[in-house]
C-alpha cells in the first residue's frame, strides 16, 4: 500500500498546482462552459480525495495489504483496546492529519452553508422593507439604487430576481428582458449550489491554488452558462449592450453607506443589499463580452467527450487506488 500512498500524494500535488493553473489559462473553456465546469468539479473532488486518501493509506499501511483489511485491523485495535505496536509516529501523524482534514472540510462546508443561509435571510428581510414587486415581471423585486444592478436571491420556492429602478429606466425592453433571463437562468440551473461548494473549498484551504483558481473560474463559468440561456431568445448584440451598461453603471455609481439599524442615505439601498463587484468580476465581464463580440464555435462532440472522459478519469483514479490499493 505504500506505493499507493505515494501515487495518491503525487496526484494530489498535480491537482493542487499544475493542473488547475493550466486549466485556468486554457482558452477553450469559454467555448464549452458546461464541460469546463464539470472538469473543475472533478479536479476539486479528486484533489480532496487524493490528499485525504494518501495520508489514510500511508497511516494504515502497517496494518494490512488492502485498505479494507487495514481498516478492519484498526477497528479491532480500537474496539478491543489492543496494542498498536505496528503503528509508528509518522503513521499515527498521517492518520490524525487525514481525520482532521476530513472534519475540517465537512465543518467548513456546513459552516459556509449556515453563513450563506443567514445572509440570505437578512437580505430577504431587507428586501421586504426596501423594495417592491415588479408588476410586469413575475417573482421580481425592484429596489431604489442609482446604479443599474441585477442579481438573483436563491431560496427554493421563494427565489426572486432583484433589479434596481435605475436598471429598469436605463435598459431598453429587449435588454431588460435579456438581463432577467440571465438572472433566472442562475436560479433554474442551481448555480448557487456550485458557488456554495467552491466557496467552502476556498474557505477551508485558502492557501491552495486549486481553491482560489477554481472559485474564480466557476464564478465566470456560471455567468457564461446564464448568458447562453439568454442568447437562445436574445441577439448577442442586445446582450452585449445590457452587460456593458450594467458594468459601466456599476463602476460609476457612488458608494453606498449604511446607517444604524439598516437605514441608508436617502435615495440609496443600504450596504449589503447590492452585491459588490471587484477586480475578478471585471475580468469575468471582459471575458463574457469577448466571447459575445467575437463568438467562436462550441467544442465539437468529440472534444467535449474527451473533456468529460478526463473528468471521469480524475474521479475514478483515486477511487480505484483506494478501493484496491493492494494492487500497487
Amino acid at each position: 500500500m505504500l506505493v499507493t500512498a505515494y501515487l495518491l500524494a503525487l496526484l494530489a500535488l498535480l491537482l493542487a498546482w499544475p493542473v488547475p493553473v493550466a486549466l485556468s489559462r486554457a482558452r477553450w473553456t469559454s467555448r464549452s462552459p458546461f464541460a469546463a465546469m464539470v472538469l473543475w468539479q472533478a479536479i476539486a473532488l479528486a484533489g480532496g480525495l487524493s490528499m485525504i486518501g494518501a495520508m489514510l493509506v500511508y497511516g494504515l499501511e502497517p496494518l494490512g495489504g488492502t485498505l479494507v483489511g487495514a481498516l478492519r485491523r484498526a477497528a479491532t485495535i480500537v474496539l478491543g483496546n489492543e496494542s498498536a505496536d505496528e503503528l509508528h509516529f509518522w503513521h499515527l501523524f498521517a492518520l490524525s492529519a487525514a481525520a482532521l482534514l476530513t472534519v475540517h472540510l465537512l465543518f467548513t462546508l456546513l459552516l459556509t452553508y449556515a453563513r450563506i443561509v443567514s445572509q440570505r435571510r437578512r437580505h430577504r428581510d431587507l428586501l421586504s422593507l426596501l423594495s417592491s414587486p415588479s408588476g410586469a415581471l413575475e417573482r421580481t423585486w425592484v429596489i431604489n439604487h442609482p446604479a443599474p444592478v441585477a442579481y438573483c436571491l436563491p431560496g427554493g420556492s421563494r427565489s426572486v430576481t432583484v433589479l434596481s429602478d435605475s436598471l429598469v429606466e436605463t435598459l431598453a425592453p429587449e435588454e431588460l428582458a435579456a438581463v432577467v433571463r440571465h438572472e433566472k437562468a442562475h436560479l433554474t440551473q442551481r448555480h448557487h449550489l456550485l458557488l456554495w461548494a467552491f466557496e467552502a473549498w476556498r474557505a477551508a484551504l485558502p492557501w491552495l491554488p486549486t481553491s482560489r483558481l477554481a472559485r474564480q473560474a466557476v464564478n465566470s463559468l456560471v455567468e457564461m452558462l446564464a448568458d447562453d440561456v439568454a442568447r437562445r431568445s436574445t441577439p448577442d448584440d442586445v446582450l452585449v449592450r445590457a452587460i456593458a451598461l450594467v458594468a459601466v453603471g456599476g463602476e460609476t455609481a457612488p458608494d453606498v453607506v449604511a446607517g444604524d439599524g439598516g437605514g441608508s442615505r436617502a435615495g440609496t439601498a443600504p450596504a449589503g443589499l447590492v452585491p459588490d463587484r471587484g477586480d475578478a468580476d471585471d475580468a469575468g465581464i471582459a471575458a463574457r463580452l469577448s466571447r459575445l463580440l467575437t463568438p467562436r464555435p462550441p467544442l465539437g462532440r468529440g472534444a467535449t467527450a474527451v473533456v468529460l472522459a478526463a473528468a471521469l478519469m480524475l474521479l475514478a483514479l483515486p477511487t480505484a487506488l483506494l478501493i484496491a490499493p493492494g494492487l500497487f
